[in-house]
């Protein structure tokens, strides 16, 4: 997911850098105004990721089942046409002369990535959260005993 956000930036600092080196002549202003236009994409697009890592953990924390589960049943249904395409079908259409294709639009690959990524984002919250959790009852377990000990 990086290298699509790097290049979108490439292809948008690119231009505007340019500009700047058409336009400003002294340097050091030149490179400081690139740095400050980095800068700030770089900001906007963090703050955009975290933006959407909040929306997929509401997402897998929900109450509904629906909403906890949408994510995999769709990977589910692109590993399903995934399999048609490249395995069902080709071994059908090589025995029995037939074997449907389902198209893939694009933007289920997008759909996929976006929902790759999300899961792997939940899941190391999720993880993490457990180990926080386990964490502070085994710290709480320990204080229990320091303050037994203590007593006697």
């Amino acid at each position: 997911m990086m290298g699509i956000i790097e290049k979108a930036l490439g292809a948008l600092t690119g231009p505007v850098f340019d500009v700047i080196d058409q336009a400003v002549t002294d340097k050091d202003e030149a490179n400081r105004l690139k740095q400050q236009i980095q800068s700030q994409l770089i900001d906007s697009e963090d703050s955009a990721v975290k933006a959407r890592m909040q929306i997929i953990l509401a997402e897998a924390t929900g109450e509904s089942w629906a909403q906890r589960n949408w994510r995999p049943v769709l990977m589910l249904v692109i590993v399903a046409i995934v399999a048609n395409n490249y395995l069902i079908a080709p071994y059908l259409g090589a025995m029995f002369g037939v074997g449907l294709m389902l198209d893939l639009p694009s933007s289920l690959w997008d759909l996929m990535t976006l929902g790759v990524g999300g899961y792997i984002a939940s899941r190391g919250v999720e993880k993490s959260i457990d180990k926080w959790s386990n964490a502070k009852a085994s710290q709480a377990t320990a204080s229990f005993y320091q303050s037994v000990e203590k007593k006697k």
